[in-house]
């Protein structure tokens, strides 16, 4: 039974976690009203007093390589190869575009470190084109980009003005001279250079200028750059694309529109120049190697003139063939006159061999008529006399006659042949001496071309290197006179007249925020720091004793319960009587039900506690005692009357003393009896030890049905151990916002051992946010005023926890 109770109160504890939490927060609501309320009111002094920034945007189409050629001061030599590591794409072109070199050489150009200053009576303003003067500086000193000063000019009368000075810097004087007024126009002396401001015409409507002063000041160009490269944003639009946007916020919006437009000028300029400086130094680097490749080229042609004159060639390769040709035909013709010469050489071995019936073989001799007519006429001499032989005898005289005349024929064409083979012999020694003229000719033309090669291989590298130079100057040329800027505006600087900062829904929803933030960040810390048992949410997880109930803030801490009584401390004793009565259900019906009241230091209520409950058993119709065992420090007399001293101790000390005579009755309860602790001993320890606080408890559970001991505090004597064994049950009272989390420890290590029997928890003081059961009220903290004399007092909370409390 009393673990379902526990169980079912634990769950029903847990189900309003998220409550307790809510209102933890909410009890404080005062303060996160006003934490916003000032909250509000400074981010409206803040977008007071906070000079607008508006933002200005620019387009620019950028050449990239890879939609596009190359650099057009390299394309004169894409042909060799150079220039493929210097190519144009558009991550390159943004870090230049946000560069610190083309952002300082804007800020130059537009003089954006000298500002006119108009003081306004909510906040100064800068004017910029429109305002009435210009300030230049000229002739200035060499640090002059490092000087920080401001001044103020001051107009006199329509012509004339004054400087006043601000020692910002130091204490030297800013103008030169002892003159005080100055014309627009005049040539000032200052430290710095020389200073002129010129008047001009402006927009009144837009610059309402009454003649107050206008402070000038001069800031260093570093800290001026360093300003624009922080707001300067430039991103490319896309993957894809070559589209770059150029950002900027300011407070002047002609400023911003300037700054951009001409950061694309100086960065085209800056491009242009580059690529006019490359062609110039290509057209340069050109012009001399021709000179050079001129001078070596008639140099080369030089070479082949005298190496043609020196070898008697014109052409090589049209003269080796002629003479190829003709030691071919010198060769063949030795060939034909060898073989004249072996067919004579056959005639003659013939002719040698041959009588005068065998005919000689005609026109084997070529060309020979004389010898080839000879044998001929023989032939037929030897036709003729074998024809007559045939009729006729060797001594016919016609066969003797033409016997004769074919030796002395023969002999002639014997003649004939010795001079042919003779002439044959002298043209074949001819001919082979002029077959040898060609063939020595023909020897030496491998290594004349060889040399001829060598030098005209120099001439053809030559020609075509001064042609090809003389093709890409005409390029470069054409290049360096035609060179295009690297950007192309698409959309020109452009502010929006709506501001981008300070953004007011944004300033006021963090100002909204941070009103609820720092009360709930406070109230958080504050309850992170804070070791104190707060509420019951903080027992759990941390004890295992059984819960009976928490009673919260009392509005009149010494008044007892009453039966009218309708509070939430009435109503809180009231639910704590009925979970008693299941702590002890077991207990037997025929002797008192005993309940010992105790905690952990004095000052956490035990003492009420242990009266209220009293009162509340005894409103229920029940015999109650309520009995002060709190015998160094008896705090009983405080809460019910009492008009004798004596008590408890006396009874204990002395067998003297009849209980029935110590026992005080109380007004206004028809059955509420009180047992004082009566004088304090001076062996506390030892009493509660003697055999007649078993008497004593004995006789009293036999005359009441409740009784209710107030003991003392476990942690700091060892009276309530002492004692603990006739108890039915204890009820350790533990008080909200002064008992520290750790402290529990103590209680725990009782339960756990059990020294004290049929162990409950009560929570006293406990911060109602709202009352119990019918609507009762509200309670409030309050201190008892223990006193107990231990040197435990009562701490005051802090002036922040005063200020977040209930």
């Amino acid at each position: 039974m009393k673990e379902h109770f526990i169980a079912g109160e634990s769950q029903e504890e847990e189900d309003f976690n998220l409550r307790a939490i809510i209102d933890k927060y909410s009890i404080h609501w005062k303060w996160f009203v006003l934490c916003v309320l000032v909250s509000m009111i400074v981010a409206f002094m803040y977008l007071r007093y906070t000079a607008p920034q508006y933002r200005a945007t620019t387009t620019i189409l950028v050449k990239d390589d890879k939609k596009g050629g190359m650099l057009s001061e390299l394309s004169s030599f894409a042909d060799l190869g150079l220039g493929g590591g210097l190519k144009s794409n558009v991550d390159n072109e943004v870090e230049i575009l946000k560069s610190r070199t083309l952002v300082e050489s804007t800020v130059k150009k537009l003089n954006f470190n000298i500002s006119l200053i108009v003081k306004g009576n909510v906040r100064d303003v800068e004017i910029y084109n429109d305002g009435p003067i210009t300030v230049y500086f000229v002739n200035t000193i060499a640090d002059f980009d490092k000087v920080k000063v401001s001044f103020d000019f001051i107009p006199v009368t329509a012509n004339t003005f004054k400087l006043d000075r601000h020692l910002s810097v130091d204490n030297s004087k800013f103008v030169l001279g002892v003159k005080k007024e100055f014309q627009y126009g005049e040539i000032i002396k200052t430290i710095y250079g020389d200073l002129q401001i010129a008047k001009k015409d402006y927009d009144k409507k837009k610059y309402p200028f009454d003649g107050s002063p206008i402070s000038v000041k001069i800031y260093p160009i570093d800290v001026v750059v360093d300003s624009y490269l922080g707001r300067l944003g430039v991103t490319s639009i896309s993957k894809t694309s070559s589209v770059v946007e150029l950002t900027i916020t300011d407070p002047v919006i002609d400023k911003a529109q300037d700054f951009l437009d001409n950061l694309i000028q100086i960065y085209n300029r800056d491009a242009v120049e580059d690529k006019n400086f490359i062609s110039e130094k290509t057209s340069e680097f050109i012009s001399n190697r021709l000179k050079l490749i001129t001078q070596e080229l008639d140099g080369v042609e030089q070479d082949v003139e005298s190496f043609k004159q020196t070898n008697k060639l014109t052409d090589i390769e049209s003269e080796a063939q002629l003479f190829i040709k003709g030691s071919n035909e010198y060769s063949k013709q030795v060939i034909e006159t060898e073989i004249q010469m072996n067919v004579v050489t056959s005639m003659l071995d013939f002719m040698k061999k041959s009588t005068n019936s065998d005919l000689l073989p005609t026109s084997i001799i070529a060309g020979q008529t004389d010898a080839t007519g000879m044998i001929n006429s023989y032939n037929e001499l030897v036709l003729d006399r074998n024809r007559i032989l045939k009729s006729a005898t060797t001594a016919n005289p016609s066969v003797v006659k033409l016997d004769q005349q074919i030796t002395s024929l023969k002999a002639n064409v014997v003649a004939s042949l010795n001079r042919i083979q003779a002439t044959l012999s002298i043209q074949k020694r001819d001919l082979n001496s002029n077959e040898g003229v060609f063939n020595a000719k023909i020897s030496k033309i491998p290594v004349q071309e060889r040399q001829f090669r060598v030098i005209a291989r120099q001439q053809k590298v030559k020609e075509e290197l001064y042609l090809y130079l003389l093709q890409k100057r005409e390029e470069t040329a054409i290049s360096l006179s035609a060179t295009e800027p690297n950007a192309r505006v698409i959309d020109a600087a452009r502010a929006s007249t709506i501001p981008v900062a300070p953004k007011k829904n944004i300033v006021y929803l963090a100002a909204f925020l941070l009103g609820l933030l720092v009360p709930f960040g406070f109230i958080y810390v504050d309850d992170l720091l804070d070791t104190k048992i707060k509420s019951r949410l903080d027992l759990e997880g941390r004890t295992n004793i059984p819960f009976i109930g928490d009673v919260p803030t009392s509005e009149t801490p010494t008044e007892i319960i009453k039966s009218e009584n309708r509070t939430s401390t009435a109503e809180a004793l009231r639910i704590i009587r009925t979970n008693l009565e299941f702590m002890i259900n077991q207990v037997d019906e025929s002797l008192a039900k005993t309940f010992f009241v105790t905690s952990t230091f004095p000052h956490e209520g035990k003492t009420f506690a242990s009266v209220n409950l009293a009162a509340t058993f005894a409103l229920s119709g029940k015999k109650v005692l309520l009995v002060g065992m709190d015998i160094r420090n008896p705090k009983i007399d405080e809460y019910v009357h009492t008009p004798h001293i004596v008590g408890v101790t006396n009874y204990l000390h002395s067998s003297d003393y009849v209980l029935d005579d110590l026992i005080v009755k109380q007004e206004g309860y028809e059955a509420f009896y009180c047992l004082p602790a009566g004088v304090i001993p001076p062996n506390p320890a030892e009493l509660l030890m003697s055999n007649r606080v078993e008497l004593f408890f004995k006789e009293l559970k036999s005359k009441f049905d409740y009784i209710i001991v107030d003991t003392a505090p476990v942690s700091l004597v060892t009276d309530t151990l002492l004692i603990a064994k006739y108890a039915d049950c204890f009820v350790y009272v533990v008080r909200a916002n002064f008992l520290e989390k750790r402290m529990l420890a103590v209680a725990n290590v009782l339960f756990k051992d059990k020294k004290l029997p049929n162990m409950c928890m009560l929570l006293n003081d406990s911060s109602a946010t709202k009352g119990y059961g019918y609507g009762y009220g509200y309670g409030r903290a309050s201190s008892y005023g223990y006193g107990y004399g231990y040197g435990v007092k009562t701490k005051k909370l802090p002036w922040y926890k005063k200020i977040f409390s209930a």
